[in-house]
This record gives structure tokens, C-alpha cells and sequence, in this order.
């Protein structure tokens, strides 16, 4: 895996997983819920992170994209692609300011500031960072990655060595543990929780994954990296939800769960972790405000910048309105968007899975002379 291949898997995971990984509460409520089968339904959503980070990233590269909306024309026609683009970037710039709200939170929690305060730095942040070129926002999301991984595979890890409840009593826990609700109704299998689950964050992690692939002219060292990302995203799921299980009997009723763990191991660790997540809710932040202000204008450019510094600070006042309200009406919704990608994703790779790169780009070339 050449250096390409790794910056694509380290900045898809970054993007990633701020909007799904953060609290540890998603986790419950999509896996952990279902007791100990719920690892099947993450093991599910980690084969498909893997195969739709390799298409998006491979077809990205060939087309040389410089903004998700041209993947999303190859993959659906100019009318349709249109629409989806649409409602895709309405869907990502609330994702956004639910992060705003969620840094707000998130400090308010461990630190007693006001939810304004942590929410206005994150922005401010957002606009800094946004005002670099891509490659400086890639390379500052990987480089924030090897933090985020050591922080939460610490704590999960050594949360597992320190459970102390039986299985039976884990399970009885898992079982009052909340199961997240699709279109007004449970989800009733793990399986089709671990599809739900990957529809969501394949829609937060796809534009800046078109992005970051489409700056890279090797189409197989892009797939690699996507394909890197993907079990990379997907075994910090199946730990993560092991962590969580083991712990259930401890963590019912509980708002960020990966914070609880490290609070009970020790009060410093629970300040890292409070970082931690911090840089989980910036990387996603900065994605999807990335994605957004270049569906109106060309990254590095003075216009994206103003552009960027005017969402993030409308994403700043619409943050008010509080996180779990945000999430709770943003994320089903963008979860319906997920299944169609996902299902255009598929067909894409069942028309083009025996055609090499060369001809599917001049293919591309084509269709945009």
C-alpha cells in the first residue's frame, strides 16, 4: 500500500467517523442492542464499508473528480444525479451543524461551558481549515487519525479486560438498551441494522472520499486505500461494539458512553477522550462543510473560501437549536439517501467490474467533452 493508498483510507476513516463513532451511543443503538449478535450486524457493515470505499474511490480516481456531484452524475445520469446531489448536500450541511452543536456538547459536559462557546470554536476551526488547500485539509485529518485510534482502542480494549459481568447478565442489560428506529419502527435484525448502519456513514463519508480519491491518477492505489479505510472503519465497529457489551451492564442510560469508560478508568484519561472526541466531531465537521461549499464553487479559490466562512457561521446559529434534536431529524433521512447510493454503487460495480481503468476513462472523457 503505497503512500496514496494510505492517506485516502486515513482521511475516509477521519470523515467517517466523527458523525457515527463519536459517543458510542450509535454503536448501542445499531449493534450492542441486539446483545451478542449485534457483532454479526457490525462484521455486516464492515464488508460493506470496505466494498463501497474501493468503487467510490476507484471511480473517483479514473474520472479525476474534483467535487462528489460528478461522481454522483456517472453514477445516476445528469437529471437524477442532480436531484440526489441536491438533497445529498442539504442532508450534509445539516450533518455539519449538528457537529457544531455536538462540539457544543460535548464541552459543556466535561468542561461546564456554555454549549455557545464550544460550538463557536469549532466553527472558527472549520473556517481555518477550510481556508487551506485540499491537500492541507487531507494531511490535517490524517494526522489527527493515529490519535483517535489510540484513544479509543485504549479505552475499548482495556474496558473488555475489565468487565465484570456475566454473560447473562450482559445480555438481560442489551436488552433494555434502546434499538434504533427507522421510518417510526424498530429495526428488527442485525443485519438490516448493519445495512442501516453503513447507508448512513457511506453518505457522510462519500463526498470528501470522491475528493480525496479523484486526486489521485491510480485508480488501484485509490480502491486500495478505500478498501483499507472500509476495515479499518470496520474493525473499530466490531471493537467498539464488543467494548460496549461488555460494559452494557454499566452503560445503560448513558448520553456518550465512550466518555463513561474512560471517566472510569481514570479522570485524565476522560479528559483525552473528551479531546478525542473533540477531533472525531472537527474531522467530520470539516468534511461536510467542505462538501458542501464545493457544490457552489472550486476549492482554493477566494469564492469557496467566502462561501465556506458564510455556511459555517449560518451552521453556527442554525447549531443552537441543540444536538440530539439535529440528529434525530438529519440522520434517518440521510440514512434513506445511504440505501440509494448504496444501491447505485452496486449497480455501478456490476456494469464496470470487468472493464479496465483505461476504458472506463476514456469513457469518462467522453461523456464530458
Amino acid at each position: 500500500m503505497n503512500k496514496h493508498s494510505f492517506q485516502i483510507a486515513l482521511a475516509y476513516m477521519s470523515v467517517v467517523i466523527g458523525g457515527g463513532f463519536a459517543s458510542g451511543n450509535e454503536v448501542i443503538q445499531f449493534f450492542t442492542g441486539y446483545g451478542i449478535a449485534g457483532v454479526a450486524g457490525s462484521v455486516v457493515a464492515a464488508v460493506l464499508f470496505a466494498f463501497l470505499g474501493m468503487h467510490i474511490a476507484r471511480i473517483s480516481s479514473i474520472m479525476q473528480a474534483g467535487s462528489h456531484k460528478q461522481v454522483l452524475y456517472t453514477l445516476f445520469g445528469e437529471k437524477a444525479g442532480l436531484v440526489v446531489d441536491v438533497v445529498l448536500s442539504f442532508f450534509l450541511y445539516g450533518v455539519g451543524v449538528g457537529m457544531l452543536a455536538g462540539a457544543g456538547s460535548t464541552l459543556a459536559q466535561q468542561f461546564g461551558l456554555a454549549p455557545l462557546i464550544g460550538s463557536t470554536l469549532m466553527t472558527v476551526l472549520v473556517i481555518g481549515t477550510l481556508c487551506l488547500n485540499v491537500r492541507g485539509i487531507i494531511n490535517l485529518n490524517s494526522a489527527v487519525m493515529p490519535f483517535l485510534l489510540i484513544m479509543v482502542l485504549a479505552v475499548t480494549v482495556y474496558s473488555i479486560y475489565t468487565s465484570t459481568g456475566s454473560r447473562e447478565e450482559l445480555n438481560q442489560a442489551a436488552e433494555q438498551a434502546a434499538i434504533i428506529t427507522f421510518l417510526g419502527a424498530e429495526v428488527p435484525h442485525w443485519a438490516l441494522s448493519g445495512l442501516l448502519w453503513a447507508s448512513l456513514n457511506i453518505a457522510v463519508g462519500f463526498p470528501m472520499l470522491a475528493v480525496i480519491g479523484g486526486l489521485t491518477k491510480q485508480p488501484k492505489a485509490a480502491a486500495l486505500g478505500g478498501i483499507a479505510g472500509g476495515l479499518g472503519l470496520g474493525f473499530l465497529i466490531i471493537l467498539l461494539n464488543i467494548g460496549m457489551f461488555a460494559n452494557m451492564d454499566r452503560l445503560l442510560g448513558v448520553e456518550i458512553p465512550t466518555l463513561q469508560l474512560a471517566n472510569q478508568i481514570h479522570p485524565w484519561l476522560a479528559m483525552l477522550m473528551s479531546l478525542a472526541l473533540i477531533c472525531m466531531i472537527y474531522s467530520t465537521a470539516v468534511g461536510m462543510f467542505f462538501a458542501f461549499s464545493a457544490r457552489f464553487a472550486a476549492p482554493e479559490t477566494n469564492r469557496f473560501r467566502a462561501l465556506s466562512a458564510i455556511f459555517a457561521l449560518v451552521g453556527l446559529a442554525l447549531s443552537q437549536v441543540g444536538f440530539t434534536k439535529l440528529v434525530g431529524t438529519v440522520y434517518p433521512m440521510l440514512g434513506v439517501v445511504g440505501l440509494i447510493l448504496i444501491i447505485a454503487i452496486a449497480m455501478s460495480w456490476l456494469r464496470t467490474r470487468n472493464r479496465s481503468d483505461e476504458q472506463l476513462a476514456s469513457d469518462s472523457r467522453a461523456r464530458h467533452q
